[in-house]
């Protein structure tokens, strides 16, 4: 290749390569359907609840009848898919619902939806020191997860729990979305 050819060359496959990055982005951003996401967001991926007063209604839209309503604010909820205003959602026990964008929240937290304590260790590890416990049914912020252990905060207590143990941390979907709302309430 020529001098005056491989820098042309280096620009081509700098571009090539911006354009396969940024379309390998857009394809994350995919309802399970294939179609483009209105929100630009990920689906599947993890809200909160902003309110303790959020109706969980059967399709996308104020028309379609109330299901139920959940009382618990910050609760975890994973959106499944959406329209422009309305998000399907998954929560703790399974359900498929619609609720409005409005009423959730882009921080996250996770819960212990089991019968069992879960130790919030001083670290990343089985062995760290346990902290505090984590119980049953409660509710507490996340920050982050990472090599699958989510570090958690509650008032000033700060520390890891398992990925796997909590709600509001998996990174599968775990309602199917062509499933309809209403469905899998207990």
């Amino acid at each position: 290749m020529s001098s005056k050819a491989r820098p042309r060359f280096q620009r081509l496959a700098a571009t090539a390569a911006v354009i396969g990055a940024a379309l390998f982005a857009s394809a994350a951003q995919t309802m399970p359907d294939g179609r483009p996401t209105p929100s630009g967001q990920p689906v599947p991926r993890w809200l909160s609840l902003k309110s303790s007063e959020v109706h969980a209604r059967f399709g996308p839209g104020l028309d379609h009848r109330i299901l139920w309503e959940y009382r618990v604010s910050g609760l975890p909820v994973q959106v499944i898919a959406e329209t422009t205003e309305w998000r399907k959602i998954c929560d703790p026990e399974g359900a498929v619902a619609w609720v409005h964008r409005s009423v959730v929240s882009s921080r996250r937290s996770v819960f212990n939806a089991s019968d069992h304590e879960i130790p919030i260790h001083s670290g990343r590890s089985e062995t760290a020191p346990v902290r505090a416990r984590l119980s049953p049914r409660s509710l507490v912020a996340m920050d982050e997860c990472e090599e699958g252990w989510c570090r958690i905060r509650a008032g000033r207590l700060r520390g890891w729990v398992r990925q796997t143990a909590v709600f509001g941390a998996q990174e599968r979907a775990l309602c199917n979305a062509a499933r309809p709302a209403g469905t899998g309430r207990r």
